[in-house]
């Protein structure tokens, strides 16, 4: 129990227990298997842009974590597909390319997936570049601040819709984004704040604002139309939260500015 607690301090991995204990059973449930997989291979979508969804072993030049489990332990074939550029991923729901993944809710995305009830939530904020004097995220939202932030993400999202003044610089995935503040074109840079901790500790001077603009809810996410498929998977998430399992898991992980969803 304790490596399965442990495997569900990342978002992909209440997916991976998913798999490990329910698909085993979805043969029971009428039109969940064929939705999960209607291929026959669970096709499951990775962002490796963001190391809490996923990454890329620079070594093996494999996708790491807690996705490689997966086809070891669905009870269906299973399939990795790598993303590297989170708007990407969210386009080729439309086409069906994928059929399960991770990603943080946003109004913008329900025309394009359905969500299962978050199970993590991570603090949106900034990281300020090094001499950069902005402290606070009120500071943020001004004439002249440009924010680097990469396309389609919900920090994107989110700040195109509330930020006022300040100019978001789009990038074309999440590394290109870090580019901008390393190169001096953005003094601020927007993301879930386990990510930029662990960016601010590669950058000499940069710092991660104590507040935060907002949240993002880590959500199993499934292209839109598998209503079976999403029922299934939504009580899962929702009996995993009771149960204190995903506390316990953020709990052990000592994961910074993650928490449990309500």
């Amino acid at each position: 129990m304790r490596g399965i607690e442990l495997m569900l301090a990342t978002p992909v991995a209440v997916l991976a227990i998913f798999l490990a204990a329910g698909c085993a059973s979805t043969a029971t449930a009428p039109g969940v298997r064929a939705e999960l997989a209607p291929t026959g291979t669970l096709r499951v979508a990775v962002f490796t842009g963001n190391p809490v969804l996923g990454t890329r072993d620079k070594a093996s030049g494999e996708v790491t974590g807690t996705t490689v489990t997966i086809a070891a332990r669905a009870d269906v074939p299973a399939r990795i597909i790598e993303y590297t550029a989170v708007a990407k991923l969210v386009e080729d729901a439309r086409t069906g390319e994928w059929d399960i993944a991770v990603v943080a809710f946003d109004p913008a995305r329900r025309s394009v997936l359905d969500f299962a009830p978050p199970h993590i939530v991570v603090d949106l904020t900034f990281l300020a570049a090094p001499g950069s004097p902005i402290r606070t995220v009120a500071e943020a939202d001004k004439s002249g601040v440009n924010i680097a932030a990469a396309r389609g993400a919900a920090t994107t999202l989110y700040l195109q819709r509330e930020f006022k003044q300040a100019q978001v610089v789009q990038a074309e995935n999440e590394p290109a984004a870090f580019d901008l503040i390393k190169e001096g074109k953005a003094q601020l840079y927007a993301q879930n704040r386990t990510m930029l901790l662990e960016l601010a500790d590669k950058l000499p001077g940069a710092r991660v604002l104590e507040d935060r603009f907002s949240a993002a809810e880590m959500s199993i996410a499934l292209p839109k139309g598998r209503p079976a498929a999403l029922a299934y998977v939504s009580e899962f998430v929702e009996q995993s939260k009771k149960s204190g399992t995903v506390s316990r898991a953020i709990e052990t992980a000592k994961l910074r500015g993650v928490r449990v969803a309500p």
